[in-house]
């Protein structure tokens, strides 16, 4: 934001190696969800946790999103054609009617569930006028998308499997001039310092390091090159950088949910990846004992996110 990534903005950063979205499970614009096994209640039960995680992100790195619509308002102008690519609960959706109060956005996710969400947000927002789900596989196509001024991506391009054709339809999409911004995470967040758990130092390192190697195997396109890729896409990049966030909270709120959210997801994901001793470690941070991550009083909220603009030249071709 990510809050899809920015999910967050879509924003916040992976926390499972496979399905999609900022906290790698519950949506993304393109591909199937999990692997299948889910029965759609369960399904619906996450993607309603993923939601609210996002929905936590977007309001932690709330100054965060500003300052990246900001910079895409600078760049795009005044625009009337939006497409939220993996818009999750909607934060990025909200966020670009905000800064642009004459457009309307398709928000595109692959998720059924989560654009109901998003709708139902929006009518009890007043917005439901200037937003059109759709539900589709953005790594295929974008089926009746043409013509658009502007095109939000946050934490999904890197789910793709083919990151460069997803560019090219995303060039088709947008008019020429028209402008495409994408939010990326380098990875989960980071909320402990290294004797956060006295007896297992380091372990919030290590978590990382397993779900690094896990999203290597499922995730290979995260971390990739975007000014690169866009630029053989044919694209003009305009703006590039890579921010190190640290908030410092109040403990007890927002922040503590949603490191114990964050926590939560990866830990099913690291069982058998962690020694035995890490895992039961990561444990009593998630229990309801002295050291629950929701009561800490010594969190602190880390996260790299980047954001590259680029625009689609005004003498390119259809």
């Amino acid at each position: 934001m990510t809050h899809r990534t920015p999910a967050p903005h879509g924003s916040p950063a992976h926390s499972q190696p496979h399905g999609h979205g900022p906290h790698g499970t519950g949506h993304s614009a393109g591909g199937a969800h999990g692997n299948g096994t889910h029965s759609h209640g369960t399904a619906s039960h996450e993607q309603d946790g993923l939601a609210e995680l996002l929905d936590l992100d977007a309001e932690l790195f709330a100054p965060y999103l500003a300052s990246a619509m900001r910079s895409i308002v600078e760049a795009a102008g005044d625009v009337e054609r939006i497409v939220d690519l993996g818009a999750g609960s909607g934060t990025g959706t909200f966020a670009l009617l905000k800064q642009f109060p004459s457009a309307q956005v398709t928000a595109v996710d692959s998720s059924a569930h989560m654009l109901e969400q998003l709708t139902r947000s929006a009518a009890a927002k007043n917005l439901a006028s200037r937003v059109r789900p759709l539900e589709a596989d953005a790594g295929t196509s974008l089926p009746g998308v043409t013509d658009v001024d502007l095109v939000w991506a946050s934490a999904s391009m890197h789910h793709m499997d083919d990151p460069t054709a997803t560019l090219g339809i995303i060039f088709k999409a947008l008019r020429p001039g028209g402008v495409l911004a994408i939010a990326e995470l380098d990875g989960m967040p980071r909320f402990l310092a290294d004797d956060a758990v006295p007896e297992r130092p380091g372990l919030e390192g290590r978590c990382r390091d397993a779900l690094t190697t896990l999203h290597a195997e499922g995730v290979p396109h995260l971390g990739a090159d975007w000014g690169a890729l866009l630029a053989s896409t044919g694209f003009t990049l305009e703006d590039e950088r890579t921010e190190n966030l640290e908030l410092r909270p109040a403990p007890g709120g927002s922040a503590g949910l949603y490191a114990h959210g964050t926590l939560s997801r990866i830990r099913g994901a690291l069982d058998g990846r962690i020694e035995p001793a890490d895992l039961e470690a990561l444990d009593t941070l998630l229990g309801a004992g002295p050291a629950d991550v929701r009561h800490r009083d010594d969190l602190v909220v880390r996260s790299t996110r980047q954001l590259w603009i680029a625009r689609r030249p005004t003498d390119s071709g259809s």
